[in-house]
Order: structure tokens, then sequence, then C-alpha cells
């Protein structure tokens, strides 16, 4: 069931959220100082294609993740929350829907503190 959902995910919006963690990896890149931030956008844009059967696990704060947190938040986070909390809320409008809205909100809470958060299988 997991391998239908990730590929139903994939066809029906998955691709364009991995694509915009990749574009945001990218933007990151582009200065020495943004290379490890550019990475965990990476890692999410892999996260972002399967997410089904996959946890997230956000929360772990320490003084520099929550710095990295903070200027996240105020330069890249907020646009890629704002747009899996759309989807997810139209994604939820159809019992079909609901998984893959429950997805993107996952995904939306990871777009916001993406530092100290742990993904596992």
């Amino acid at each position: 069931m997991t391998t239908l959902g990730n590929v139903i995910w994939i066809i029906f919006g998955g691709f364009i959220g991995a694509l915009l963690w990749l574009v945001a990896g990218i933007l990151c890149m582009l200065t020495v100082i943004g290379i490890p931030v550019g990475l965990q956008c990476f890692k999410i844009a892999g996260l972002s294609l399967v997410p089904f059967g996959r946890e997230v696990e956000v929360g772990q704060l320490g003084a520099v993740n929550l710095l990295a947190n903070i200027i996240w938040i105020l330069v890249l986070g907020w646009e890629l929350c704002l747009f899996h909390i759309t989807v997810g809320i139209l994604m939820c409008v159809t019992i079909v829907g609901i998984p893959f809205g429950k997805q993107h909100f996952k995904l939306g809470a990871l777009a916001l503190l993406p530092f100290g958060a742990r993904i596992g299988d």
C-alpha cells in the first residue's frame, strides 16, 4: 500500500513539492554559508517525493538549530510551509485526498522547523 500511495502522490502533486524543495536547495547552495541548509533541502526533497511509510520527528532544538530555524523561516521556510498547508487543505476536501493532505501537513511542519528534525522509516 505504501508503494501505491507514493506512486499516486508523485502523480498528483508530490513531484511539484519535491521540485520546490530542490529549487530551494539550489538557491541555498549559491553561498558557502547556505550549503548545510541546501543539503537539508535536498534530504527533504527526497522525503517530499516519497513520503508514505516514512516518519518525521520535529522538535529536537539546540541553540544552533534554533538559530538556523529562525533564519530559515524568515528566508524560505514560510513559503514552503504555505504551499504544503494550502495543498493539504485542498486535498482534505475529499475523503480520498485525506491521506495525501496529512502528508502535506507533515511536510508543512517540517518546512517550518527542518533543523533538529529526524526523518526515519
